[in-house]
C-alpha cells in the first residue's frame, strides 16, 4: 500500500531469500575449499603434522548439501589429496599414511551413506508440504477474482515460515441474498484448530446458501461449532470459540451488512484515501460461547459506495507488533493511500506488515479484500 510516486522497497523476505541464498553457495564450495586447504597446510608443514581433519570434514559437509554423485567425488577427491600428499615423501606410504588414507576412505563412505539419509528425509519433508498445500487448497480454497460484481482477492500468511494452514480462516459464497463472507480466527493452534476451520467454513458455505439473513447464517455457525465441540471434548468443548465477522453485499443496491462475532472490526476503504472501521451496533460473544448468554445477532447496515473497498482481516495484522513493541495500525497506515486492486492491496499489505515485524510475525493472518467497481 503505497501512496502516489512511491516504490514498494525491498522487504526484508527478500534480503532473508538473498543472504540464504549467498549461504549456500558458500556452503556447496566448502568441500573445494577443505580440500584445497588441507593440501596447503601439508604442503607448509613438517612431515608428522596431518591434513586429515580437513580431508575428512570435506565429504561429510557435502552429504546433506549435495548430491550423491557429488558427495562421492568429494570423498575420491580427499582421498587423492590424502595420497598425493604422503607420495611426495616416497613410493610406498609408511603405517601412518595408510592409517589416514584408510580413515579419509571409511569417513566417505559414511559420508555416502548419510547423504542417501538425507536425501529420503528431504523427499519425505516435499511430498509432506505437498499434502499440507492440498490441504490448504481444499480447506481455504482461493477465491475467483470476480464474484457476483465485485472484485475479490483473499491471502493468507503464515507466522512461521513453511506453515501453510492453521486456525484463521476466510471464505466467500455468491448466493440468492448477495455475495457473503466470512473471516474468522479459531482459538488454538496445531490439527484441532484446522479441524474448527474446517467446520466452520462447511457450515458457512451451506448456511450462506439456505438463510435468508445473516443473523441466521450466525447462528447456523454457532450450532456448528457446539456440536463440534461436545465431539471433541476434552477442553475444546468447554473453551473452543471462534471469533468472525460475517458481511453480506446484496446484488446491485451500494449496501453493506455485517455481523461481527468479538472480531477485529472490518475497515471500509473509499477511493479518496478516507478509512472507516466498520464497527457493530452493540458487543457479541465470539461463536461457540453461545451457552455463557443470549445476545441475539443484529447486523449493522453501511454504505457500500463504488470504487470502495471492503478490507476483512484477523488479529495478526492489528496486533503485529514491531522491535519496540507498538501494533501495526491498519486504519492509520491506510489512510491517505491511493486505492489499489484487491490483489496488489493484500499483497502490499503482507509486505508492509513483514517489514514492520522484521519478519517476525507471531500470529497467522488471514485477508480478505472486496471492491466494488
Amino acid at each position: 500500500m503505497l501512496g502516489r510516486g512511491e516504490t514498494e522497497p525491498h522487504g526484508p523476505a527478500t534480503a532473508r531469500t538473498s543472504v540464504r541464498t549467498l549461504s549456500r553457495a558458500l556452503a556447496c564450495s566448502l568441500p573445494a575449499l577443505l580440500i584445497c586447504a588441507g593440501v596447503c597446510y601439508d604442503v607448509l608443514t613438517p612431515r608428522f603434522f596431518t591434513a586429515v581433519p580437513f580431508f575428512t570434514a570435506a565429504p561429510l559437509i557435502a552429504a546433506p548439501l549435495s548430491a550423491l554423485r557429488t558427495t562421492v567425488l568429494t570423498g575420491l577427491a580427499a582421498l587423492l589429496a590424502t595420497w598425493v600428499v604422503h607420495a611426495r615423501f616416497a613410493l610406498f606410504p609408511d603405517a601412518d599414511a595408510v592409517t589416514e588414507i584408510v580413515t579419509v576412505a571409511t569417513v566417505a563412505v559414511l559420508a555416502a551413506g548419510i547423504n542417501r539419509i538425507v536425501r529420503i528425509g528431504d523427499q519425505r519433508l516435499a511430498s509432506a508440504r505437498e499434502i499440507a498445500e492440498a490441504a490448504q487448497r481444499a480447506v481455504l480454497p482461493e477465491p475467483a477474482e470476480r464474484i457476483g460484481g465485485f472484485e475479490i482477492a483473499a491471502r493468507y500468511e503464515a507466522a512461521q515460515e513453511g506453515t501453510f494452514i492453521g486456525g484463521d480462516l476466510y471464505a466467500v459464497q455468491d448466493t440468492p441474498y448477495g455475495v457473503r463472507l466470512v473471516v474468522g480466527d479459531v482459538r488454538g493452534k496445531g490439527m484441532g484448530a484446522v479441524a474448527a476451520v474446517a467446520v466452520v467454513i462447511g457450515a458457512f458455505r451451506e448456511a450462506a446458501e439456505q438463510e435468508a439473513t445473516l443473523e441466521a447464517v450466525a447462528g447456523r455457525l454457532e450450532r456448528a461449532l457446539a456440536r463440534e465441540g461436545v465431539r471433541r471434548g476434552g477442553i475444546d468443548a468447554h473453551e473452543g470459540f471462534t471469533t468472525a465477522v460475517l458481511a453480506e453485499l446484496p446484488h446491485g443496491d451500494g449496501t453493506l451488512r455485517v455481523v461481527n462475532r468479538g472480531h477485529p472490526p472490518p475497515l471500509l476503504l473509499h477511493g479518496d484515501g478516507e478509512v472507516r472501521p466498520v464497527r457493530a451496533p452493540e458487543s457479541a460473544l465470539p461463536l461457540g460461547m453461545g451457552e455463557l448468554g443470549t445476545w441475539p445477532d443484529r447486523a449493522a447496515e453501511h454504505a457500500f459506495p463504488s470504487g470502495a473497498t471492503l478490507l476483512l482481516h484477523t488479529d495478526g495484522l492489528s496486533e503485529a507488533r514491531d522491535a519496540h513493541g507498538r501494533f501495526y495500525d491498519p486504519e492509520r497506515r491506510l489512510t491517505g493511500r491511493t486505492a489499489a486492486a484487491p490483489g496488489t492491496l493484500l499483497a502490499r499489505l503482507a509486505a508492509e506488515v513483514r517489514r514492520h515485524t522484521g519478519g517476525g510475525m507471531t500470529d497467522d493472518m488471514a485477508l480478505l479484500a472486496v471492491r466494488r467497481p
